[in-house]
């Protein structure tokens, strides 16, 4: 009954109740017959075994995860039921709910005359705010256990001291692994933290893991961890078992360090699909939904997948009915079938002219037939809301441009260019006529086999792709036709069809440029297949000048990288150049992520994923080729290059027929029937460059014998110079091999082992980072954990929100140990948790004017390197070093609030150029004649008042705190005379900072002027002064250990913590 409902729910909130501290307070409203509402305080006592069992049963049992400490209770007077109408997460929060019934519900209710009356409305009302409350949030009503989620949330943030920005994805009951003890709790997934929490008799568990520390994510049954999730981190490993559902929280983590491996490598912030609401779970799966669509049908970034369903598809090839799925984009009608290869289409909606509904029978249920603007009709059946499926392909229509792009060929359409070249295949170019009789009749075979399957299949984006379509690509594809199928395998016919003119603009915008990118290009241009006919003139050349400097324009991100010089030659062969820029599009930027950036990330992660397969597949000799090293040696350039640079041309090129057709797949199936065929040899091999001389023999006479061009010499020919020239492979054997043995590979499963490499590569490189050299007296250990406090700093400002954007403080182009970069909030933090000079009120300050003084290039961001200069001179720097780190800050560009113009008025860095500072600088030094050699620049009035007071805020806290006072005051004294000395010495102003500077004398000077500029010190002079006081000696030449200061920081994030915790406890104690 709903009585019983509520006691049960009244029990249940006395025992979170229980489990609050001391004076946490139950805040009930009492209404007794004819009276008024009155509030009612009771403290609980949590320290008793009654609360330690309560609280354990509350965080074991209790799946809403009620959290709010402050409640509003209604209870007539005769009833024993509590109805709870309010909560709050602090006593601020309650309270305000509290005034809003006391002046909108208490007065009302006392017109009525019984307890139940008064009930029913109470209810009525609050009900009333609820469903208002949803109807202002659309989705949030179809949202399963939304309040339940809600709460989840909030107690996340209490118990683990997250911000609001902090958003969770999902909560599961299970028990963490602590030793040999299953601690049973609750585990917290957010975009950006695990979280686990766990309250058991009276042991509280508390585990937080950025998702950004996880190298190894595993799920395993064993005897003592059974159907158990493994979290590996650099230090230490986490167990969680008993999951309802372990398959659904596996994946939901595995997306979650997906995306933070994503923010490691090009610092992309998670973004949500916009069409969604916020980043949960829902979001994550529609993202994967995403991802798999996109890979699938070899679609853009942009394309996102409304919805897919169950129909048949009627194949006029076959003359039958292929059972499978319909998938609806913004651009795109796709198919694929149940049976894998049996058919798959791709219907781009600037193509289709005509849909409508088709008269159903019981042959074809609920069929629609789509046309295309080529006369390609598709007929599909079985469709279960054909209604709404031709609606929504209807509305994406209207917002379909049209396009004058047709279908047939796509070579001979291309109209917008940016220089003749452009329209003609370099191939077509340089075609010999020297062709053996046979090889031409073979080609001219192939090409009309190509021709009856258009015919029998249609051509061009909206050709039925079925095993037909591989087993052509396998047997090669004619030289004529190479470049429109590979365009149309990759899907760069789309992104080309989509953005008319977009390479002519891009190369206009980028011809002219300097830049880094545009360096390294030009170095490799000549190094791009020299031994070609088509790029030993300049024409070749500059056609892929081009190319590869409009893409570097387009994405700097990856800008150039080696070995896309080679790929992309090979591409403007088959290709025009605007076609042979799309295809390197498909390439850099989906068939292989992350291969070519200043990492090679997705290099080495296929490589990881190759050492895996091999691991499988031929497992004797992995073994020993670890043993050796190879591995990890030959699969780079294999991978890097798709074999072009390691096997001939002729040869190669069908290789690359096959990875448009089947990706990433076809590659690791030919890398893996290289090594079989030469396992006996490798498996003999006694050290590393045998093994290498071995294979790379093998790949040079890997060759086609059924190619018309002219033989194209090799570099790699010279490995079998002075033996036995070794028997001849031919590359279709090797490809049939490679099917036959390792066909078994799947796409998906390829995936799901780069992820596991992904984590494993991102951190090593991580771990690298760490060790890179820096010149600084700081240990290894040391480097490595303010390079560790460095980055959470950086990455904390990437979860949460930051002064500056992710994008604007990373840049790939950068070596690794510059990418991270922080602003001057950051910096702060960073600087008082760990400099050694502490001043107290004045630290913002002197932390302002440090920023300033290592950000060198002016940007406003600082990296690790600038950050550990800094911090080592004030740690490892000798007396004279730190005195002159000190001085300089209160110097442009440290100190912003002296700088003169030209008549001596104060003015900000922004106002006048760092020129001018140079200017007057040398100008003083000339005029003041005080010492031969003076390694800075001189200290005027002000910037010297500045850094006395600097000095005096650093002694605060000393024990010897009036001695140094004492012998600053004294050395201040002795320095204000000097420089009184100096200003009458000196009797010439600089009135004019500029180029064409004009001296006057210092009678002259304007009446008025704010800074006695006459006045001067150098930094000789002070550290002359210093050195004459034993106490500033003692202070500065001491030597300070950063470790302690490295493990307050680490700590100061459980602080916080607790302060969050703790901020109700202020807020009841202010109240009172």
């Amino acid at each position: 009954s709903a009585s019983e409902t509520e006691r049960l729910e009244f029990k249940r909130a006395e025992q979170l109740w229980f489990s609050l501290q001391d004076d946490d307070e139950e805040v009930s409203l009492m209404l007794p017959q004819g009276g008024a509402a009155k509030p009612h305080m009771e403290p609980e006592h949590g320290g008793t075994i009654r609360g330690l069992l309560v609280g354990t049963l509350d965080v074991v049992l209790d799946s809403s995860a009620r959290v709010a400490p402050y409640r509003i209770l209604l209870q007539t007077a005769d009833s024993q039921i509590y109805w709870n109408i309010a909560c709050g997460s602090s006593r601020k929060e309650i309270t305000e709910h509290w005034d809003w019934l006391e002046a909108n519900l208490l007065q009302t209710i006392s017109i009525f005359d019984n307890d139940e009356d008064i009930t029913t409305f109470v209810k009525g009302k609050i009900s009333g705010i609820i469903a208002e409350e949803n109807r202002l949030k659309p989705g949030e009503e179809h949202e399963e256990d939304s309040g339940k989620f809600r709460e989840a949330e909030l107690k996340m943030r209490k118990l683990f001291g997250m911000p609001e920005e902090e958003k969770l994805v999902n909560y599961y009951s299970c028990s963490y692994w602590k030793g040999r003890v299953p601690r049973q709790g609750w585990l917290y997934l957010s975009v950006n933290h695990l979280c686990f929490y766990s309250f058991l008799l009276g042991k509280e568990v508390t585990l937080v893991v950025p998702w950004t520390e996880v190298t190894q994510l595993e799920k395993n049954a064993t005897l003592l961890f059974p159907e158990s999730v493994r979290v590996s981190t650099r230090d230490t490993e986490h167990f969680f078992s008993m999951f309802l559902n372990i398959n659904d929280t596996f994946k939901l983590m595995e997306q979650l360090a997906n995306i933070a491996m994503r923010q490691l490598l090009d610092n992309e912030a998670f973004a949500a699909d916009l069409s969604l609401p916020k980043p949960s779970k829902t979001d994550l799966d529609a993202r994967a939904k995403n991802e798999r669509y996109r890979a699938m049908f070899r679609l853009t970034q942009e394309e996102r997948l409304d919805g897919h369903t169950d129909c048949t598809l009627w194949t006029p090839f076959a003359k039958m009915h292929v059972v499978g799925q319909l998938f609806i984009s913004n651009n795109y009608i796709c198919f694929s079938s149940k049976e894998e290869d049996l058919c798959q289409l791709i219907i781009p909606l600037r193509e289709v002219s005509i849909v409508e509904k088709a008269d159903s029978s019981s042959v074809l249920p609920c069929p629609v037939s789509i046309s295309t603007k080529n006369k390609m009709n598709f007929l599909f059946a079985n469709l279960k809301d054909r209604d709404f499926l031709v609606q929504r392909i209807s509305d994406f229509l209207q917002r379909t441009p049209d396009s004058s792009w047709g279908d047939t060929n796509p070579l001979s359409q291309i109209s917008h260019s940016v220089c003749p070249s452009l329209l003609v295949p370099w191939f077509s170019c340089f075609h010999t006529v020297l062709m053996v009789f046979v090889l031409v009749l073979r080609e001219k075979m192939k090409e009309e086999s190509w021709n009856i399957h258009f015919l029998e299949f249609g051509r061009g984006v909206c050709m039925y792709r079925t095993s037909r379509t591989r087993e052509l690509v396998l047997n090669g594809i004619p030289e004529r036709l190479r470049g429109e199928l590979w365009l149309l395998f990759s899907g760069a016919q789309n992104e080309m069809a989509t953005h008319p003119g977009y390479y002519g603009e891009l190369v206009e915008q980028a011809m002219g440029l300097c830049s880094l990118a545009t360096e390294e290009i030009e170095r490799d241009l000549h190094r791009s297949m020299p031994e070609h006919r088509a790029f030993q003139n300049e024409m070749g050349i500059a056609a892929l000048r081009r190319v590869l400097t409009a893409y570097a324009h387009r994405n700097p991100g990856i800008g150039y990288c080696q070995a896309m010089n080679i790929v992309t030659s090979v591409l403007l062969l088959y290709c025009t150049e605007e076609e042979a820029f799309w295809l390197l599009v498909a390439l850099c930027e989906r068939m292989l992520p992350d291969y070519y950036n200043t990492r090679v990330v997705g290099a080495l992660v296929d490589q990881g994923v190759f050492e895996e397969l091999t691991r499988s597949f031929l497992p004797l000799l992995y073994e020993h080729m670890q043993e050796l090293g190879v591995i990890s040696t030959i699969s780079l350039s294999w991978f890097l290059t798709l074999f072009l640079s390691v096997m001939p041309f002729d040869s190669a090129v069908l290789l690359v027929d096959c990875f448009f057709y089947e990706g990433i797949k076809v590659i690791f199936q030919v890398a893996l029937a290289v090594l079989h065929d030469n396992m006996d040899a490798l498996l003999s091999c006694s050290d590393e460059g045998e093994a290498m001389t071995i294979l790379g023999r093998y790949l040079d006479n890997v060759v086609n014998k059924q190619t018309v061009a002219p033989p194209i010499p090799h570099p790699h020919a010279l490995l079998t110079s002075g033996d036995e020239p070794p028997p001849e492979i031919d590359v279709f054997d090797l490809i049939k091999s490679s099917y036959e043995k390792f066909g078994s590979l799947r796409s998906d499963v390829i995936e799901q082992m780069r992820f596991k490499q992904r984590l494993k590569v991102i951190q090593s490189l991580e771990d690298t980072a760490k060790r890179s050299v820096v010149s600084s007296a700081f240990s290894i250990e040391e480097l490595e954990e303010l390079y560790c406090l460095f980055k959470s700093k950086h990455m904390t400002s990437c979860y949460w929100g930051s002064s500056s954007s992710a994008a604007e403080r990373h840049d790939p182009s950068l070596p690794y140990l510059e990418q991270y970069r922080i602003d001057p909030l950051q910096f702060r933090q960073l600087f008082v948790s760990l400099a050694p000079w502490v001043c107290g009120g004045h630290n913002p300050t002197l932390s302002a004017r440090l920023f300033r003084l290592l950000d060198q290039n002016q940007d406003g961001l600082v990296n690790f390197k600038e950050f550990i200069t800094g911090l080592s001179g004030m740690y490892h720097g000798d007396m004279t070093e730190k005195l002159k780190l000190l001085y300089k800050l209160h110097l442009p560009p440290g100190n912003t609030c002296f700088i003169l113009s030209p008549r001596g008025e104060r003015k900000t860095q922004t106002s006048t150029p760092v020129k001018h500072y140079v200017h007057l600088c040398v100008l003083l030094y000339i005029l003041m004649c005080v010492c031969v050699c003076v390694c800075v620049c001189v200290c005027v009035q002000e910037q010297f008042i500045e850094l006395c007071k600097t000095l005096y805020n650093m002694f605060s806290e000393e024990a010897l705190e009036q001695q140094l006072y004492h012998a600053i005051a004294t050395v201040a004294s002795l320095l204000l005379r000097i420089g009184e000395v100096g200003k009458n010495a000196g009797s010439l102003q600089c009135e004019d900072i500029a180029e064409d500077t004009v001296l006057i004398r210092g009678s002259e000077q304007r009446q008025g002027s704010v800074l006695d500029t006459d006045w001067s010190i150098t930094f000789e002079q002070v550290l002359a002064s210093m050195l004459t006081e034993p106490p500033l000696v003692d202070y500065f030449e001491r030597k300070r250990d950063i470790q302690a200061k490295m493990a307050a920081c680490k700590a100061q994030r459980a602080v916080e913590r607790q302060i969050s915790s703790a901020s109700d406890h202020e807020l009841t104690q202010h109240s009172t």
